[in-house]
């Protein structure tokens, strides 16, 4: 785990015990910190207790004890570490902290960076393409032979891992939620790759998030790498900012529709995975990776899964899990990204419309409607392609099946909510795997 002096003989407090939280714990305890830790759910607690005790011989009722931070007074705690699902502007937490400051696993990173033998850090964020861009840009670099972590958002926990040797390169996912945590995450390299209207019901509008994505930057030293796509105005205002800040010449744009071959890259098809593979481009390159190994990640890049996750080829015909896209706007992009698909859609509906998807309706060659979505999709389909309503997922991968020929390609990208049928996205993506390892 990382550890850091920094943190020896000051107090802190951290609620919620699920995996960043646990982490979160375990390394400040065996750091020399005294921890009030709290989470509803004595499991978690006494699951903690466990943990710690493998790790440190410094376990007592001081060093680690239980109490809800609201219950207690915070006076003289050196920090709130809560999860970045905590709704800062409606939890109470944020008044009852006062001058303590409230922050995330992330900060606590940021403070240990002295501790650790030398290396870079890359942040990553943007409303869509962070998680893709972020296993990408690890991957090149472990391509590359650099000793390389992948945290933040995305992977395990950052201070439950191991401290990389010197030379190493820690990659971070960081959502809006994680950078409203974190003050002083100076990354070697930053990126933004856009920003989108998203989580609005944490901020003051649309402004107010976007601000948030711009402190990625405004934590950075003047010299630092600072790589924004400005396909978006958001964006675009986030790159100016950094150029009047007397920081052009760390800014690398990516600007939208540039056409590259992406025929060598199977994991990153589409328009999207372009700006997304541009980004991790500018981030390697200014980490010093050479073109030739940069090349050599983007080709066997193996992707996330159940984001355009290639999962077989059935006589001929392409089945690609894309479960993750849950809402209209994250399906949009897969269905740019072949030219004869059956659309496997529907679920828990977020929207009651698909004006998102309309531009790649012209790629569809017929859809399968399934989930609680059905009536409403198969109603707003029905005018542009041939449509099924199939119901079940498996039924809607026999009939694509019974449909698609050779060369053609069938698309889970359901631009739904999962919970309707499944116990997350993640699950609906294995029932398609199975469903397409059952087929004749």
């Amino acid at each position: 785990m990382i550890t850091s002096g920094a943190w020896a003989g000051k107090r802190y407090a951290v609620l919620g015990l699920a995996r960043s939280g646990a982490a979160t714990v375990r390394a400040l305890v065996v750091s020399g910190a005294e921890v009030v830790a709290w989470d509803a759910n004595e499991g978690k607690r006494e699951a903690l207790v466990d943990a710690v005790q493998e790790q440190s011989d410094k376990l007592d009722a001081v060093t680690l004890s239980f109490a809800d931070p609201m219950s207690i007074d915070l006076t003289g705690f050196a920090g709130v570490v809560v999860s970045p699902g905590v709704p800062l502007n409606r939890h109470p937490i944020a008044q009852h902290a006062g001058e303590v400051p409230i922050i995330g696993d992330i900060e606590l990173f940021a403070q240990a960076r002295p501790d650790l033998p030398a290396h870079r850090v890359v942040g990553i964020t943007g409303t869509n393409g962070k998680s893709t861009t972020t296993a990408l840009i690890a991957h090149i670099c472990e391509t590359a032979g650099l000793p390389t972590r992948l945290g933040g958002n995305i992977g395990l926990p950052i201070l439950g891992q191991d401290p990389l040797p010197e030379g190493g390169v820690y990659v971070l996912e960081l959502s809006s939620y994680q950078i409203d945590l974190t003050h002083s995450l100076d990354c070697d390299v930053a990126v933004l790759l856009n920003i989108t209207p998203d989580h609005l019901d944490r901020y003051d509008g649309f402004a107010g998030y976007a601000a948030s994505k711009a402190r990625l930057f405004a934590m950075q030293s003047q010299g630092h790498a600072a790589i924004v796509g400005i396909g978006d105005e958001a964006s675009a205002n986030v790159a100016k900012q950094v150029a009047r800040a007397g920081r052009a010449e760390d800014l690398t744009k990516i600007a939208p529709g540039v056409c590259m071959d992406q025929s060598r890259w199977p994991a990153l098809q589409g328009p999207h995975n372009a700006q997304n593979a541009l980004a991790a481009i500018a981030a390697c390159e200014a980490l010093g990776i050479d073109n030739a190994a940069i090349d050599r990640g983007l080709e066997s890049f193996p992707g996330l899964p159940h984001r355009m996750e290639r999962v077989a080829t059935v006589n001929g015909v392409l089945y690609v899990n894309d479960s993750k896209a849950t809402n209209p706007t994250s399906t949009a992009p897969a269905l740019a990204a072949f030219d004869r698909i059956h659309w496997i859609v529907g679920g828990q509906a977020k929207t009651d419309d698909l004006d998102a998807c309309r531009a790649g309706f012209g790629h569809v060659a017929h859809a399968y409607v399934i989930g609680e979505a059905t009536p409403l999709f198969a109603r707003l389909l029905e005018d542009d392609m041939p449509v099924s309503q199939s119901g079940t997922l498996e039924q809607a991968v026999r009939d694509a099946a019974a449909n698609a020929r050779a060369g053609e390609t069938v698309l889970l990208s359901p631009a739904c909510a999962s919970f309707d049928q499944f116990r997350d996205y993640e699950d609906r993506g294995a029932r398609f795997r199975s469903a397409v390892e059952a087929l004749p």
